[in-house]
């Protein structure tokens, strides 16, 4: 038999990767990385507005070519690898970050006119503007009983779909006015490469729509036109230009476009899959299924599980959405995370002046004892995602002397983060959730032993990591193959293709029990911290200084 591949096509929040795999078993044969030109490590931000991150849509089409021709050139390294043989293409975006788009679906940012205008372009995940709009979406929701928020955890977000747009009306009504609808970049690319970027006709990604957009069918798919109305009218004329139907990933897009199909040199045959975020396709390419726990972890962290669609789930409060089939089709998707992990130990050292000190402050932080720097943090350098779902909130750090060393706080970092992790754990299990085991991927999961092992011990699981560097290139890449079907060389179920595709790696990191104790004590800290300033129950706050102390000293004398 002859072999078959798949390209897929990663879009994270600094670069965009290709990856062509043998559909058979799962191979890697050619990978390939583009960094974006633009703005800082490809953000555009603006020195007038912290919050403020987005993207050009010229940077995304020109990773997408560089990209895919340059992970298949590598793939021609390989034996008997032929481009006549690639079945299908998938797509993985970061999300939600929509794009204002014309009637045609073209970028407002490729126009003349809109050219230097910073909220024509693609609004990244990580743009936290709309605060007062998300907030206002919620009150709304909740005065009017509406069922809208069930699905996403009870709070609408800053980073999510209507909240972006909303903000975008009360502060640009020019593009908005522009704008004749507005697409999801895990919907735009996939469009593109099919040569079909009508925002009307063009598949919609229900992984995008579900999580990010309040869509459901037990209510009509969106919120409605007089919900929308409410918060603005033109909010409500652009529901007829947005969609009524999602799909998800694994269903066929479309065909590679005669174009795109002569810039790859690639087969007009080839089966482009409807699109879906980042960390969702990550998380099959992880293999998921139910009870697995899949995170992501990289800038931020992604963590995703899946539920039977027969079981009887609860809507979790503080969780990022449940959607039938938006992870794997034919189950629920269930989505939380941080918003910040990696961004936050970038931060430190870059603060610290130098990137380099990653390494020298690891080393150090390695032979210190749970507990032994006194020191505790919160994560929220970047609000928090979940559970408390409050971008306003930021970063602490608690316990400093004259004598605390940066070491010690990049450990406390890593520690903050992985009491995060916790708290997302629970929050699950606290309404049903069950995670039996925890699967781990991305840049930091496959090159930090001391964060991996520092989870391990907080969350008192063993830490198992995906067997590809590429996790999310490599789901995207399934997906195609998915949407080929097996009439075409590929797979009519996803399931199948995840046993062939997808594998974990014979690294474990165990837990340390006795690690395991001390961070249980200190978890309790971390957790009085949180719900204190993170929630209106206040929690007293006296005792958390003095015992850390406490806990401090008993670590350094357990060294003796």
């Amino acid at each position: 038999m002859k072999k078959k591949y798949s390209i897929g096509v990663d879009y994270g929040t600094n670069s965009v990767r290709a990856l062509v795999i043998d559909i058979t078993n799962g191979q890697e044969l050619g990978v390939q990385t583009y960094n974006y030109p633009g703005g800082e490590e490809g953000i555009i931000l603006d020195s007038k507005n912290p919050h403020v991150a987005r993207q050009s849509p010229d940077d995304y089409l020109a990773g997408l070519e560089a990209s895919v021709l340059g992970a298949l050139k590598k793939a021609e390294r390989i034996k008997n690898f032929r481009r006549e043989e690639v079945i299908g293409i998938g797509v993985d975006t970061t999300g939600s970050t929509p794009i204002p788009v014309t009637k045609e679906g073209t970028p407002l940012s490729f126009l003349p006119e809109f050219r230097s205008n910073i909220n024509a372009l693609a609004w990244l995940w990580k743009d936290h503007t709309a605060m007062e709009e998300a907030a206002e979406i919620t009150l709304l929701a909740k005065k009017l009983k509406k069922p809208y928020l069930g699905k996403c955890g009870g709070t609408y977000s800053s980073e999510w779909f209507f909240s972006k747009i909303l903000h975008c009306l009360r502060t640009d009504p020019k593009v908005f006015a522009a704008a004749f609808s507005w697409v999801e970049l895990c919907d735009y690319i996939p469009a593109v490469l099919t040569g079909n970027t009508d925002p009307i006709t063009l598949k919609r990604s229900v992984c995008a729509a579900g999580h990010k957009a309040m869509f459901n069918l037990s209510w009509g798919g969106l919120p409605s036109k007089e919900f929308l109305k409410k918060l603005d009218p033109q909010l409500a004329k652009l529901r007829d230009r947005l969609y009524d139907e999602a799909f998800p990933a694994g269903v066929k897009m479309g065909r590679l476009s005669p174009r795109w199909a002569e810039i790859f040199g690639l087969s007009t045959e080839v089966a482009v899959s409807v699109g879906a975020f980042d960390a969702h396709m990550g998380a099959v390419g992880a293999g998921i299924k139910p009870g697995r726990l899949v995170k992501i972890i990289g800038t931020s962290t992604c963590d995703t599980i899946v539920a039977a669609k027969a079981s009887k789930l609860k809507d979790v409060k503080g969780i990022c959405g449940i959607v039938n089939g938006s992870i794997l089709p034919g189950y629920y998707g269930l989505e939380a995370g941080q918003s910040a992990v990696g961004d936050i130990f970038n931060w430190f050292v870059e603060f610290m002046g130098d990137k380099s000190l990653h390494e020298i402050y690891t080393k150090a932080a390695e032979k210190l004892n749970p507990g032994e720097t006194g020191l505790m943090a919160l994560d929220w350098n970047n609000g928090n995602r979940t559970v408390l779902v409050d971008p306003k909130l930021t970063g602490l750090l608690l316990g400093m002397t004259l004598h605390t060393k940066p070491y010690e706080i990049y450990k406390a970092l890593i520690e903050a983060t992985a009491f995060g992790a916790k708290v997302i754990i629970d929050r699950f299990e606290e309404y049903g959730v069950k995670v039996l085991e925890v699967v781990n991927c991305g840049g930091i999961a496959k090159k930090n032993p001391l964060l991996m092992q520092i989870y391990a011990d907080i969350l008192n699981r063993p830490m198992k990591l995906s067997r590809s560097a590429e996790t999310c290139a490599l789901g995207a890449a399934l997906f195609g193959s998915v949407a080929a079907g097996a009439v075409n060389g590929g797979y009519d179920r996803t399931e199948t293709a995840q046993k062939n595709i997808t594998g974990l790696k014979a690294l474990v990191y165990l837990p340390n029990l006795k690690n395991a104790v001390v961070y249980a004590r200190l978890f309790k800290i971390y957790k009085q911290l949180h719900d204190g300033f993170g929630t209106k129950n206040c929690s007293k706050m006296n005792t958390v200084m003095k015992e850390l102390l406490e806990i401090k000293q008993q670590a350094t004398q357990a060294k003796c």
